[in-house]
């Protein structure tokens, strides 16, 4: 019997509170149309917008700094530096930048030492000396049981390539 008397007190609570809430109602009506009769505060003026003089870059002698400079492909120092050969198929190792890639280990003898490199996809492949590693056209020079020395052609800036020496060393990342 007791949760009955608990849930009339209950409705009875819920029904009184409804009926005080239709009663402030017209108060709430009131004071809204109020506040909408009040007038805003005025908005501050738009900000003056400054114009500039437009210059135009008339100097015939001289290169417009806005235009990137032309190749330079017919440069004696462009033509007789390194080149990558674009005819080699490329190997599997190249998809990938060198920093991604990790030397988890060597096999093999000192006179024939062969690295394990794992690419970021979790592969594993044997590197050769010979072989090429890297986005940058990587040839590796020397394999020891520390690390990998290889040599990359990188762009120079004026239309050639220059050579750069790099490493993969074992535990690297």
């Amino acid at each position: 019997m007791r949760p009955a008397r608990i849930a009339i007190a209950l409705a009875t609570f819920a029904l009184m509170l409804g009926l005080a809430a239709c009663s402030s109602e017209g108060d709430l009506q009131q004071w809204v149309a109020q506040v909408k009769a009040q007038k805003g505060a005025p908005l501050p003026a738009l900000p003056v917008i400054k114009t500039f003089e437009t210059f135009v870059y008339q100097d015939q002698d001289k290169r417009d700094p806005f235009e990137p400079a032309p190749p330079q492909a017919n440069s004696a120092q462009n033509l007789a530096g390194p080149h990558p050969d674009q005819n080699r198929p490329r190997e599997p190792l190249e998809a990938f930048p060198l920093d991604s890639l990790k030397m988890v280990g060597t096999i093999g003898l000192k006179g024939n030492i062969e690295a394990l490199v794992k690419d970021p996809q979790g592969v594993i492949h044997q590197v050769h000396v010979g072989d090429y590693m890297g986005q940058n056209y990587g040839h590796v020079l020397q394999v020891t049981p520390s690390q990998i020395d290889l040599v990359e052609l990188v762009p120079n800036g004026s239309g050639g390539w220059m050579e750069r020496d790099a490493s993969v060393a074992l535990g690297d990342k």
